[in-house]
């Protein structure tokens, strides 16, 4: 919302979203890790890690060993963070190579192509893996539901009554002692902090799943008047132009020309962030750049790139 409404000064917020999330992703596991052996999901079905070979099951708020709380927490935050980065690279790369953004005589050509062609059956192979695992798991054949369980060397057992007083007794100690070293007194101000956020996220799935109960309510067939009527608005103005400096891309007059190369446009391509019109080799090199709108500075993806087909092609 903010790199929407104000993209220069916001804008970055939208290019590093990933590396945002991950961070506080990172923050969320490592508190719930260290304070209930468990990942934040786990935790809230009443679910514990435990490490494979651990026959005593030791509680909750007892920790993971080292070993096991660091493989657990890369595996949880790591991996989808470089398998979401993996498939953005797969997408940019199929829509170079469709489009030909990159000359023929390109030296890496041949690599992204094979890489391409080889991705399908990685994915597959890695996909298949998972499927194989739960199948496994279902007819009892393994003790885990997920391969990322055994890579980190733990199993999933629910959440026993010792378990549940030992982390309330954990939680009261930790609030009740109270000292006057200023690096303790640090110490706790940032674990009250990640607590706090663990705590809302926590809330706010509950709440979050009565919202998506009201939007299906919202949008059902009884509410379509309603709708209608939201819908049936005169379309807005287009957005003013933010950038007025020397360098800015001003709109020509002529209508079918591309604002960035002055030409008229080839492959005509639309910015659903703006609703400009560009040509599709301009306009993809500019976001792939830059990441928004060349006119209007809107905050902007190439997955926000549209391409537009006319009769007469």
């Amino acid at each position: 919302v903010l790199a929407e409404s104000n993209p220069g000064r916001y804008g970055s917020l939208w290019r590093w979203f990933d590396e945002i999330y991950i961070l506080l992703d990172l923050l969320l596991q490592q508190q719930y890790l260290a304070r209930c052996s468990a990942s934040f999901s786990e935790n809230f079905y009443g679910l514990k890690r435990i490490a494979i070979g651990d026959c005593k099951q030791s509680l909750a708020s007892a920790g993971l060993p080292k070993k096991q709380h660091w493989k657990s927490l890369l595996l949880l935050v790591l991996v989808p963070y470089l398998k979401g980065k993996l498939e953005k690279l797969v997408s940019s790369l199929r829509e170079e190579d469709e489009y030909s953004i990159h000359p023929p005589s390109s030296s890496w050509k041949r690599f992204y192509r094979a890489f391409l062609a080889a991705y399908p059956f990685v994915n597959m192979a890695w996909e298949g893996w998972f499927l194989i695992q739960q199948l496994c798991y279902i007819l009892g054949k393994a003790q885990h539901h997920s391969p990322m369980l055994q890579l980190a060397g733990v199993r999933l057992v629910r959440l026993t009554a010792d378990d549940i007083q030992a982390l309330e007794k954990k939680s009261a100690v930790a609030t009740s002692s109270r000292t006057h070293s200023i690096k303790a007194q640090v110490q706790s101000a940032m674990k009250k902090a990640l607590g706090g956020i663990a705590f809302s996220l926590s809330t706010g799935l509950s709440v979050s799943v009565f919202f998506l109960q009201f939007l299906e309510w919202w949008y059902s067939s009884e509410n379509q008047e309603t709708i209608k009527s939201l819908t049936a608005l005169p379309t807005p103005p287009p957005p003013v132009h933010l950038d007025h400096g020397v360098d800015s891309a001003l709109l020509p007059k002529l209508k079918t020309m591309c604002p960035l190369c002055r030409k008229i446009r080839a492959n005509a391509t639309v910015l659903s962030t703006s609703g400009y019109v560009f040509c599709y080799r301009c306009v993809y090199n500019y976001v792939k750049t830059h990441q928004r709108c060349p006119v209007t500075g809107y905050a902007t993806e190439l997955q926000h790139l549209v391409k537009l087909y006319s009769p007469e092609s």
